[in-house]
């Protein structure tokens, strides 16, 4: 029986991938301005914006349910835009022992790719696989992505 696993989903946005990757980074806090309904708040709970090891705390809605998930940086990569959020705290927990979300944005064209990795380890057979995490993920590109375009 396998518990771990790992997901991965591209899209394509319009925003330039330093954009994409700098608000995640340096302002996660304006995603809830970028998606209200899908992120209710997002505070600095612990370190500086953009640091790893920094603690960042979410308050979202998942299919109509409301959720937190506390998350440290566990890694920047400026030079390949990539963040590594690892959930140490939060509803995610209930259903999986370990959770990381890597987020990756490269420039393809007049567009950006956008590169979101999910690494899980279940905490039981009956538990699924973070499908409609991810989904989520990819939804809220789209408004993240119309946000950019705005500012």
């Amino acid at each position: 029986m396998v518990l771990a696993g790992k997901l991965q989903a591209e899209t394509l946005v319009r925003a330039p991938a330093e954009k994409f990757h700098e608000i995640y980074m340096h302002r996660p806090h304006h995603i809830s301005k970028a998606s209200p309904e899908k992120i209710q708040k997002c505070h600095l709970h612990e370190g500086d914006w953009g640091s790893p090891g920094s603690i960042i705390e979410w308050n979202y809605v998942i299919h109509g349910s409301n959720r937190t998930s506390k998350q440290v940086v566990e890694a920047i990569d400026v030079k390949n835009k990539s963040i590594t959020f690892k959930v140490i705290e939060g509803d995610i927990l209930k259903e999986y022992k370990s959770f990381k979300i890597v987020l990756q944005t490269l420039p393809k064209g007049d567009f950006t790719l956008v590169r979101w990795i999910i690494e899980y380890e279940k905490l039981n057979e009956d538990s699924h696989a973070p499908i409609k995490e991810l989904e989520y993920l990819i939804h809220l590109n789209d408004h993240v992505d119309d946000h950019l375009g705005q500012a």
